[in-house]
């Protein structure tokens, strides 16, 4: 370990046990605030510059990762892959490989991450959408010295579906649980339709499965129905408008996925249900549709995952495994659950920034005034 990593971890304000499992990398904590402090460690004349220079570590290889997806050209993983980028470029590696399935087609993606074994990739994220078909090439490449992290999705709850090393991720099953209870905070009785894209993926079947258990747990008279729409969104408006029509006493619609949120807001909007039965009305992600839907009254709310992080630490950690030889292990890392409401959706509007993956440009966001807190 560096000489002033050393020093400055000693120098905190912790005890004994804390600053070794910082200099360990045990624990969420200690892997994220060991990359602070490597980082703000290096001396001036070693810092990062704009030409892509990393900081005071030692030499070596140009590593290259692989990023395995289940949505390739999905603009969801648009910040994902600036973040992943981003992170390639602080440390002086080469830009991590994307690569995977268009369409969540699970042989694809296991096609997809059979290749980067075989290429000998220096580190491999893989979004595990299925709770059995990445375990062996999993183990293939842990036996064959390449490091293994998910993202994004983790299998199923309680199994993660491989061996990997760490899990970097929204916690999916208590997002769709705390989407739940947020809307049984306006609903007491009555239906509510929970919308699904693609039933049985392991990015999203958790969420629908929490939601579920928490009107279950309430113990209100509130019958909580999933319905399948459709990866496509096209064909998924088109379910969830079909549904709206046959169901028109709906007392809330909610998503787990980003295009059936956004289909959520259109269609309400489409049928004016928000003056009628609709009591609640919310979901997943940023797409911009799904802001707009929350600034007009169409939606409620939807949640932030932070996608750009999802892409940014599974680099740096996998880049701290091969660097202390394994001694940093990746960290298990929920990368939040943000409600997004009409009270804080305006900087979401008018904020282009590659962290919510609007803009390529690489800008500094200044942000003045307190920190909002319960």
């Amino acid at each position: 370990m560096n000489e002033k990593v050393e020093e400055a971890v000693s120098t905190l304000d912790l005890p004994a046990a804390s600053r070794r499992r910082l200099l360990t990398g045990a624990g969420l904590f200690s892997a994220s605030l060991a990359a602070g402090t490597l980082l703000s460690a290096c001396s001036p004349d070693k810092q990062a510059s704009a030409a892509g220079a990393f900081g005071n570590f030692p030499e070596t290889p140009k590593w290259k990762f692989t990023f395995v997806n289940h949505v390739t050209t999905n603009p969801f993983f648009t910040p994902t892959q600036y973040g992943m980028e981003d992170a390639a470029t602080l440390l002086g590696l080469e830009k991590p490989q994307w690569t995977g399935s268009q369409n969540s087609i699970v042989g694809e993606m296991v096609n997809a991450l059979n290749t980067a074994i075989s290429a000998k990739s220096d580190g491999l994220a893989v979004a595990v959408v299925d709770k059995d078909a990445f375990r062996a090439p999993v183990d293939q490449a842990l036996d064959a010295g390449i490091p293994v992290v998910s993202y994004n999705a983790d299998g199923a709850r309680g199994d993660p579906g491989t061996n990997r090393l760490a899990y970097i991720g929204q916690g999916l099953y208590e997002s769709g649980y705390a989407l739940g209870q947020r809307a049984l905070q306006t609903v007491s009785s009555g239906d509510v339709a929970g919308f699904i894209a693609t039933p049985g993926a392991l990015n999203i079947q958790p969420r629908i499965d929490g939601a579920q258990a928490a009107f279950k747990e309430s113990g209100k008279p509130v019958t909580f129905t999933p319905v399948a729409t459709n990866a496509d969104v096209t064909k998924g408006l088109s379910i969830i408008d079909a549904y709206a029509l046959g169901h028109a006493n709906l007392s809330g619609m909610l998503a787990v996925d980003a295009g059936s949120t956004a289909s959520i807001g259109q269609v309400a909007k489409k049928y004016n249900m928000r003056s009628k039965s609709l009591k609640v009305a919310g979901g997943f992600d940023l797409i911009p549709e799904s802001l707009t839907g929350i600034k007009e009254g169409s939606l409620d709310y939807t949640i932030d995952q932070q996608p750009y992080m999802q892409g940014f630490l599974p680099v740096l950690f996998l880049y701290f495994y091969k660097l202390s030889g394994g001694l940093i292990a990746p960290s298990e890392t929920n990368t939040g659950l943000l409600f997004v409401t009409k009270d804080n959706v305006t900087p979401y509007q008018n904020t282009k920034t590659r962290y919510e993956g609007s803009t390529t440009d690489k800008v500094l966001v200044p942000r003045n005034g307190p920190i909002a807190h319960e």
